[in-house]
């Protein structure tokens, strides 16, 4: 990955800000926190950080997704908002573009995931070893070629999204892991973005919605 790690250069997208949170629109290609050597030290959370000294990291986007990410900006939002990810009171809604017709309207995809490690980064399906994974799913439109798609993790696996839409038969188009041929080469990214979050305010619990509309 690092040869090739260009990250855009691009402003902050500030989706919101307030005394215990801060909300932003991730973009593609940037990697969430840093990797492993100084060419991959430009990352969303350096960038947080150079505005937002206190910020801290709750979850996390995949390099290729783009979408909303929320951080803290104290310690007791970072424990407030991690236990709803941990006990999975958040809501987390993406949009794809997958490729080929997906004929029923909607469904429930339950496959366990692991690492691949020969092929790390990669993950894949094991039914022996692999930790619980769990994608609900809707078609929004079909053209025959591809499929647009709205996908509802229940878990929040590496790779999760990725590798349900692999096994259900319509790779995500652009992903340079799971997409071969013109799925994969027709497309100048990866076609998954984190449309929607939904969690609950750690300063009083009030329910909160933070949206940012596909790209594609």
């Amino acid at each position: 990955m690092s040869a090739e790690y260009q990250p855009p250069d691009v402003p902050l997208d500030i989706l919101h800000d307030d005394h215990e949170l801060l909300v932003v629109n991730k973009p593609h290609g940037l990697l969430s926190v840093p990797g492993r050597g100084p060419h991959l030290a430009d990352c969303l959370l350096s960038r947080v950080q150079a505005v937002f000294p206190t910020a801290l990291l709750i979850h996390r986007l995949d390099r290729d997704t783009s979408g909303v990410m929320v951080f803290a900006l104290t310690p007791h939002a970072q424990r407030h908002i991690g236990l709803q990810f941990e006990k999975r009171q958040t809501k987390k809604i993406y949009v794809a573009r997958v490729a080929g017709h997906v004929s029923a309207p909607s469904g429930q995809i339950d496959l366990p995931l692991i690492v691949d490690w020969p092929n790390r980064p990669r993950q894949k399906v094991c039914h022996e070893t692999g930790k619980s994974a769990v994608t609900d799913w809707k078609r929004l439109k079909t053209d025959g070629h591809e499929t647009r798609m709205r996908l509802m993790p229940k878990t929040g696996r590496s790779h999760q999204l990725r590798v349900h839409m692999l096994a259900l038969g319509h790779p995500i188009l652009g992903d340079p892991f799971y997409a071969e041929g013109t799925n994969l080469t027709d497309y100048p990214r990866l076609m998954l973005h984190a449309q929607e979050l939904r969690l609950r305010h750690p300063d009083g619990g009030k329910g909160m919605a933070f949206k940012s509309p596909a790209p594609f």
